[in-house]
């Protein structure tokens, strides 16, 4: 029994619906996104029709069919705690901070791996070109696989694919660290992203399901902070486990499997289930069970929602926004590359340090601090980045997001650079580390703009967006890897670097145009246009109230 139909024991239903009533979902279909569709009662049965555009609108009709066959919608109490919004805050800081450690693990995951490339090579027999294709699967199946498995939220729960996934996920460590070859070791890792991306990539719709818009500040921040500072502490603790000889690559997967395994065991009671559709239906299910009256019915259940269609629009709208709406496509160039240098620099670092400083693999873990160092930097500066946005959004809308991503674009190619030009054995050690934190601070700026601006720019379409440069995120980090050490022996370390740091120097003034001419280009937009137009009408009817208001206010 899930947790979140307890409070069912206790119903008294004489006191619950007895006259029939319909769940209104508000102007987005339920097949559109993957987002929490608010719920408000009209106490009158409706018809539903379609307009000459498709779309579906209800209106008040007289009941005529007899009582005892009568639908009866289930819905929310105002307040109810049962409702996902407002669940106590306890229990939401719990989940969103379980939630977050999924993340957590599954991004310690991805980096932790290349620590263990000098034993696992020398185990396996392999190249460490082979070991580092491995690193690369591991994008592959975090990029590709949530396109398919993110619809079935909208079916099953979110809470079904936390658990499920996560235990794919922790056989899989299984699988690489009982590996007798490279082969069985690079397929292992494909699945472990494909089972860590379903996780990890439901994070942001848990948050945007349990928190108020004006509330999701801080749990974004959060999350922001462990999607980047993973990619530091996996290999902070994988690299002290590599110098043991007793221990090596092997148990750098038993010992995640181990902390792994703690979120896994956790989830049934902690990470209730938040998507409201979902949790209706279940209370439907009960009160049917409970009264043997077949016409409690929950809203959904009678949408007649197709998993095939859900599953095609999530592998095809993404691309398609991706590949058609400019906001999306500049935002992927630039987040895309920077995600690649990002996993570049992963695989770079020990090369790096032990090459020109003679780190042992320890002290290259410790590197990785620098990893986790930036995030705690970008969260900081994050609030400059909220006060600039209250402060200027009423005059410049959506665009007020991008005030630190202009900031970014500049750090990013003089970060590239001090990494490039320190990379000398004269040059004290620190020097490079500094390059790297910078580095990442940029990335954590670009990362919490790209979420928080397609977020306001495409409102139901958000989650399609996302997916898009997401998917344009993890083709890079599958690909920046394969090709990083032969760039690196063919124009050594300065200039290998200076080559990103150009890039991002071309890339940088994607955050300025979208600043200066964002709303044109929006408004030339089929799917952000929609919701401009839907902010602007907003707008006008709370103009009009608060001038009836005020005449009002007059005339007494």
């Amino acid at each position: 029994m899930s947790r979140a139909d307890e409070a069912l024991h206790d119903i008294d239903l004489s006191e619950r619906v007895i006259t029939p009533t319909v769940v209104h979902f508000g102007p987005s279909s339920p097949i559109s996104e993957h987002t929490t569709p608010q719920l408000t009662v009209m106490e009158t049965e409706t018809q539903v029709e379609q307009d000459k555009d498709g779309n579906s609108k209800e209106k008040g009709i007289q009941a005529t069919e007899d009582e005892s066959t009568k639908t009866i919608y289930v819905e929310f109490e105002p307040k109810d705690p049962r409702d996902p919004m407002y669940f106590p805050k306890r229990k939401k800081w719990g989940i969103t901070l379980l939630a977050c450690f999924s993340t957590l693990v599954a991004s310690s995951t991805a980096s932790g791996y290349n620590l263990g490339f000098p034993s696992m090579t020398r185990d396996l027999n392999a190249t460490e070109f082979q070991a580092t294709q491995g690193l690369s699967m591991y994008a592959l199946g975090f990029g590709i696989v949530p396109l398919v498995t993110a619809s079935f939220s909208e079916e099953f729960g979110r809470q079904p694919l936390y658990f499920w996934s996560g235990i794919g996920f922790l056989i899989m460590y299984i699988m690489v660290g009982l590996a007798q070859n490279i082969q069985t070791v690079i397929i292992g890792r494909f699945l472990q992203g494909a089972f860590g991306s379903t996780a990890a990539t439901m994070v942001g719709g848990t948050i945007a399901d349990i928190w108020a818009p004006a509330e999701r500040g801080l749990p974004m921040s959060i999350f922001s902070i462990v999607a980047l500072a993973g990619n530091g502490f996996g290999p902070l603790i994988a690299g002290w486990i590599e110098l043991n000889p007793r221990l090596q690559w092997r148990w750098i997967q038993w010992i995640q499997l181990i902390y792994a395994g703690t979120y896994v065991i956790l989830i049934p009671f902690i990470l209730h289930e938040t998507r409201s559709t979902i949790v209706i239906t279940k209370i439907a299910q009960r009160l049917r069970k409970k009264t043997g009256d077949k016409r409690y019915r929950a809203r959904v259940e009678d949408e007649g929602v197709n998993l095939k269609k859900l599953i095609w629009i999530s592998c095809t709208r993404p691309v398609w926004l991706m590949i058609s709406e400019p906001i999306v496509a500049s935002f992927s160039l630039w987040f895309g590359f920077a995600w690649g240098v990002n996993y570049c620099m992963i695989e770079s670092i020990g090369t790096v340090f032990t090459t020109l400083h003679d780190f042992n693999s320890g002290q290259v873990g410790l590197v990785f601090l620098s990893m986790i160092v930036a995030p705690m930097l970008g969260f900081g500066t994050n609030f400059i980045q909220e006060h600039l946005y209250k402060k200027y959004f009423p005059t410049r809308g959506p665009e007020a997001r991008l005030y630190l991503a202009m900031v970014a674009g500049v750090i990013l190619p003089s970060a590239m650079f001090i990494y490039a030009w320190t990379a000398f054995p004269r040059i004290h050690w620190i020097a490079p580390i500094i390059g790297i934190t910078v580095f990442i601070w940029g990335i954590f700026m670009i990362y919490t703009a790209v979420f928080s601006y397609l977020a306001d720019c495409y409102g139901p379409f958000a989650s399609s967006a996302l997916a898009g440069q997401s998917l344009a995120r993890n083709i890079t980090a599958l690909s920046f890897p394969l090709f990083t050490q032969q760039m690196y022996r063919q124009l050594g370390f300065p200039w290998a670097n200076t080559l990103f740091a150009f890039i991002a120097l071309l890339l940088m003034p994607i955050p300025f145009v979208l600043f200066r001419w964002g709303p044109a280009i929006r408004r030339g937009s089929k799917f952000s246009r929609l919701v401009m137009e839907a902010d602007e009408a907003k707008a006008a009817e709370e103009a009009k109230r608060a001038k009836e208001k005020a005449e009002l206010t007059s005339e007494v």
